[in-house]
């Protein structure tokens, strides 16, 4: 039985591979010019950091989470040993949690010092349903700023993200920018509990899972999927008629600096990020058309009690994370081609198997010299060596033959003009290098 890969996971190959670096790349470029410094952080980490951190009313911790036991942990537990602390462990669901986590363990904002701005790219894990665009193991990109409290980390944080998605090539009158605020601890219990009212109200209307949320977190409930829940929270109460005077002003401050940089959005009262750890501002970007209603591609929001939460010093903090495979399919949704092409540059052709120790010294020179260069590996034929260094793209060719090399040299073929001539060996590197 041939081995294949886990449903919803995909093998990023060659082209696929590069999108990805492409991409990532592109966000470590923009992001660097605004400050944001590179982070990495573990695949998995103890279960209670994403319990605290995300929300244990959640869907992402209460359904999606893949759980770690190392195999001696496994067969301990199947022999009835107490579960151990160390091995409650999960596959991390999302950055934000983790990138906090090493901001309090490696002191990242250390007391009147300047916030940390960091951003990060790689897989996050989730047990859901994979459809298009949504995978077990899928890819995100994100940034967190830890320690800036003002209304204009907001704006910039907003106006960076738009800028990524431009670069990229998603046409600006594509997207629409979605923005509001949920509140703070001040002014949303008393929203929170005018929603669980509303709900209750409505229970019979609403979805089984949406007559839970009420007591448990009814913001939650503008996140149901089920289209007869969603047209009864179309008549909720709005956040934006709660907010204290505090979050109001934050908010107005955070669209007036929108304004002035000449950002298009839309303020949605019903906007709510699915994470327990918002406060005040949130946003979100969707595609236009062509992503049907699954067209967020990124989105995020401030948290200023998470630090606190986790152990940490209170620290305001805020960031967004981008759907690497959703980014994808907005791209192609307007016909937007990543410049993933490399061609090789140089292919070393043998005339005959003899010359294989010359052509793999002169390979060696040439990749030294920074030249993208390649050989075979198969005893062809020099026929089908040029044909295979034809497909594959290839600018130059050399072709290593006994006869030229009594007179140390080979021969230097431009593949585009067809025109060749005789190099001595120990020039190959830097003639080469001048026809790329």
């Amino acid at each position: 039985m041939v081995v294949q890969k886990v449903k919803g996971t995909e093998d990023l190959l060659a082209d696929d591979a590069r999108a990805w670096q492409y991409v990532s790349q592109k966000a470590y470029e923009t992001f660097g010019r605004y400050g944001y410094e590179p982070i990495e952080t573990p695949l998995f980490e103890q279960i209670d950091l994403f319990v605290r951190g995300i929300g244990e009313s959640t869907d992402v911790v209460g359904k999606e989470m893949f759980h770690v036991l190392a195999s001696d942990a496994y067969r301990r537990l199947g022999e009835g040993a107490a579960p151990d602390a160390r091995h409650h462990l999960a596959l991390r669901p999302e950055g934000t949690a983790s990138v906090v986590r090493a901001a309090i363990e490696h002191n990242l904002v250390p007391t009147g010092g300047a916030p940390a701005k960091l951003a990060y790219a790689g897989p996050m894990f989730r047990a859901e349903r994979p459809q298009k665009g949504r995978l077990r193991e899928f890819h995100q990109i994100g940034v967190e700023c830890l320690g800036a409290d003002e209304p204009s980390a907001d704006a910039e944080v907003i106006i960076m993200l738009m800028r990524f998605y431009e670069e990229l090539g998603v046409p600006r009158e594509s997207m629409r920018l979605l923005v509001n605020s949920m509140g703070d601890d001040r002014c949303r219990p008393a929203y929170r509990a005018s929603v669980r009212r509303y709900i209750l109200d409505h229970a019979d209307e609403m979805c089984e899972e949406c007559r839970h949320r009420a007591d448990i977190n009814p913001l939650r409930a503008y996140d149901c999927k089920n289209e007869r829940c969603r047209k009864v929270m179309e008549g909720a109460p709005r956040i934006s008629d709660a907010l204290c005077d505090d979050c109001r002003s934050h908010y107005r401050a955070v669209t007036s600096y929108l304004d002035a940089a000449g950002i298009v959005y839309e303020e949605d009262p019903r906007l709510v990020r699915g994470l327990d750890y918002y406060t005040r501002t949130v946003f979100e970007v969707q595609v236009v058309d062509g992503m049907g209603s699954q067209n967020a591609i990124g989105g995020g929001g401030r948290y200023d009690k998470l630090m606190e939460l986790m152990g940490g010093s209170p620290t305001p903090g805020l960031g967004f994370a981008i759907g690497y495979e959703r980014t994808l399919l907005a791209l192609a949704a307007v016909d937007v081609k990543l410049p993933l092409e490399r061609p090789l540059g140089c292919y070393v052709a043998a005339a005959e198997p003899e010359v294989a120790p010359q052509v793999f010294a002169i390979l060696q020179a040439l990749r030294d010299a920074g030249v993208d260069a390649d050989g075979d590996h198969q005893a062809r034929s020099l026929k089908s060596q040029l044909k295979l260094a034809g497909k594959r793209g290839v600018a130059v060719a050399v072709v290593v033959g006994p006869d030229e090399l009594v007179a140390g040299q080979v021969v230097v073929r431009d593949m585009r003009t067809h025109e060749q001539r005789n190099v001595v060996v120990a020039q190959v590197p830097e003639v080469v290098r001048a026809m790329l």
